[in-house]
């Protein structure tokens, strides 16, 4: 082959080696995998390009909802945002572009993409899910306190946002057992098919997903159920012209309207009877009926009544003869924290006693 071939050949082969270099495509050879940060952390996003000196390189997140085009963020080695958040990293000569945004907040999650802009309807892309930790926050449309009747079928629900998706459990105050058995339950939502007055109190919803304590609500569930009455003496009795006192115990809510009858009438204060309430807690109530110096008709049968929209019931309390003063209240022993405080009354029936035996032995 002669020299003028050579040089032909040579010029062919260059003008095919060019004409492949130049009919080369840009590529995305790197980027990054899935980033999972905590909030307030900072995450490094990594897109490495090929033959893509002549093309603007982006950096683009995508909605959420459609998964389109929805904020520019660099182009080239230029950020376009203007969030001190946000560096971009290119060194000229390189075809690797580190983003970086620190301090993440929720509103940084989501998919971000990196993007050689060839045409307007020629692009190049590959993209990166960037997650951040988020506490739980439980959602307003979960269970507030409730007000249920005894019987009723009652459902609490539970839900909470957060990554990784927390999980709900329901707890009661002072661990008590659920409804549903045991101490822990652990669904979004619980139901109690008939719930008792027992059920009343503080139950808790706990969503938790391992990133910091986690979050609570209280759920107060108020039970209403007819009156209960309880009477710790059905019998007392006393002495004529001596004070007596009747008492009964009543549990309902909501509280009820509680009366004291004697023959069918109903009892009010004046000198001959005094009525007191004390409420211990909004479904408990004791009540007493102070009958003052005693008369032969005011001994009998006395009911003690509790009525609320859900019921009525009552209980019988007899008030009988005795001889001899019943202490208390006739003595008019006090009690104080547990101390016994002796009245004046108590003095002289002590006085009397003894004077009695002073004069029985002065006899003899």
């Amino acid at each position: 082959m002669g020299n003028f071939s050579k040089t032909i050949y040579l010029f062919i082969l260059l003008a095919n080696c060019c004409q492949d270099f130049a009919q080369r495509t840009p590529t995305i050879s790197l980027i990054s995998q899935e980033q999972i940060k905590n909030i307030g952390g900072t995450v490094e996003l990594e897109c490495s390009v090929q033959y893509a000196h002549d093309y603007p390189v982006l950096w683009i997140r995508l909605d959420k909802e459609t998964g389109q085009h929805h904020l520019t963020i660099s182009s080239g080695s230029t950020l376009i945002i203007r969030d001190s958040r946000f560096n971009l990293h290119h060194e000229s000569g390189t075809s690797l572009y580190t983003l970086q945004v620190k301090e993440l907040q929720e509103t940084d999650a989501g998919t971000y993409q990196c993007q050689i802009l060839i045409g307007v309807n020629n692009r190049v892309t590959a993209e990166i899910d960037v997650r951040v930790r988020i506490p739980p926050v439980i959602s307003d449309n979960s269970t507030r306190s409730l007000v249920v009747s005894e019987g009723d079928e009652v459902t609490l629900e539970c839900y909470a946002s957060g990554f990784p998706t927390p999980k709900i459990s329901w707890r009661r105050e002072n661990n008590d057992i659920l409804p549903t058995g045991g101490s822990i339950y652990r669904e979004n939502v619980m139901k109690i098919d008939a719930v008792k007055k027992e059920h009343r109190g503080t139950y808790y919803c706990v969503a938790e997903n391992s990133v910091g304590r986690g979050s609570r609500r209280n759920i107060a569930v108020e039970v209403e159920f007819a009156p209960v009455i309880s009477v710790p003496r059905p019998r007392v009795g006393q002495a004529l012209q001596y004070n007596m006192d009747l008492q009964c115990h009543v549990v309902a809510y909501p509280p009820p309207a509680i009366t004291w009858l004697h023959n069918d009438v109903v009892l009010s204060n004046n000198q001959r009877y005094k009525i007191s309430h004390f409420a211990t807690a909004d479904e408990y109530t004791d009540t007493t009926l102070r009958a003052i110096s005693i008369e032969k008709r005011q001994y009998g049968r006395y009911w003690c009544k509790a009525a609320n929209k859900l019921g009525v019931a009552e209980a019988a309390v007899e008030l009988f003869e005795t001889i001899v003063p019943i202490c208390p209240p006739a003595c008019g022993v006090t009690y104080y924290g547990g101390a016994v405080s002796i009245s004046a009354t108590f003095s002289m029936i002590l006085l009397a006693f003894f004077a009695t035996l002073v004069r029985t032995e002065m006899r003899l």
